[in-house]
């Protein structure tokens, strides 16, 4: 009997007869060049990033362990942390920590009410809605700098401001002659800032409870009414509890640009009147006491508060997504 030839055993990876052959696994080197290939375009970018934000930081902070005032260039030494020690020891940032708390929370608050009501109204359907949503948006989108000029000499000037001519056409309707116009921004400095503020934030906490309530769940809206539930239970046991989140999310969002507000303080009342909040107590210290060092260091502490705020904005705005893609 004649024995078959024998066959070698394919090798281990080699394609069979008729077939290609698989490519081969990447190795290390061209799963690096791969990821640095789509990082690449994200290069300039992060250059751009840390040379606009993190290479200021660097020198503030390296500026705020020295005692350095412009007036005495020559007169500058190493201080370590006692800027840091004066500062929070100094009489008037503290006022001015609690002046910038005040108009945080005061501003927050209220526009967070008023931007609820609007986006509850914009919720429902009417004619014209579209052109009353941009209206109500322009606000947030005018500068800074002329939102406050708007009120500072369109609404609260004594002399020709629309505030006191609605008063003195008021006061001509129902015959009094020499009516009181009081002088808002010197009265009422504090409240003047916050009114501005407020008109320009409304729109922005309005935007993002009108996106929680377009999020709401319709199904269990209508089981409800059906179940018997008027108006206000369906806005207190269901609309309510679901923007909680974008409550929160408003109010820190609002709390991290508003603790840093600069412009309304500047152009209303130039800091004076106890409205001087951090921002302005800094420009003071740095551009008026030239205390280079003192300035710096009061800047790495807002800069500290402010990246502790924000943490917890990422986190609510984490949970939010979270929430929605679970729900979804």
């Amino acid at each position: 009997m004649t024995t078959p030839p024998k066959t070698l055993a394919p090798r281990t990876g080699a394609a069979p007869p008729g077939q290609p052959r698989s490519p081969a696994p990447p190795t290390a080197s061209s799963r690096r060049l791969k990821a640095w290939a789509t990082r690449a375009p994200l290069l300039p970018a992060l250059i751009f990033l840390i040379v606009v934000t993190q290479l200021p930081f660097v020198a503030t902070l390296f500026i705020s362990l020295f005692e350095w005032n412009s007036l005495y260039p020559d007169a500058r030494e190493f201080a370590g942390i006692s800027n840091y020690g004066t500062v929070l020891s100094d009489a008037a940032l503290r006022e001015s920590v609690l002046t910038t708390a005040v108009l945080t929370a005061a501003v927050v608050l209220v526009s967070l009410v008023l931007g609820l009501v609007l986006a509850l109204l914009l919720d429902r359907t009417f004619k014209g809605r579209g052109l009353v949503r941009t209206m109500l948006i322009t606000p947030f989108l005018l500068v800074p700098v002329a939102a406050a000029l708007l009120w500072k000499h369109v609404l609260f000037n004594a002399e020709y401001g629309l505030f006191n001519g609605l008063i003195n056409r008021g006061a001509g309707l129902v015959g009094i002659d020499d009516p009181v116009q009081p002088d808002w921004i010197s009265e009422m400095p504090l409240l003047a800032i916050e009114a501005s503020l407020i008109w320009q934030w409304t729109p922005f906490m309005m935007l993002i409870l009108l996106a929680g309530l377009q999020s709401r769940p319709l199904d269990m809206i209508e089981a409800a009414r059906l179940d018997g539930a008027d108006s206000w239970q369906i806005f207190r046991y269901l609309t309510l509890p679901h923007l909680r989140r974008y409550l929160e999310l408003g109010a820190l969002l609002g709390s991290i640009y508003i603790v840093q507000n600069f412009d309304a303080v500047f152009t209303l009342t130039s800091g004076g009147l106890g409205t001087a909040n951090l921002p302005y107590t800094i420009y003071e210290t740095f551009y008026r006491a030239h205390e280079y060092g003192m300035a710096s260091a009061a800047g790495v502490l807002v800069v500290i508060g402010s990246i502790l705020i924000a943490t917890f904005a990422l986190r609510v705005v984490s949970s939010l997504f979270s929430g929605e893609v679970s729900r979804a």
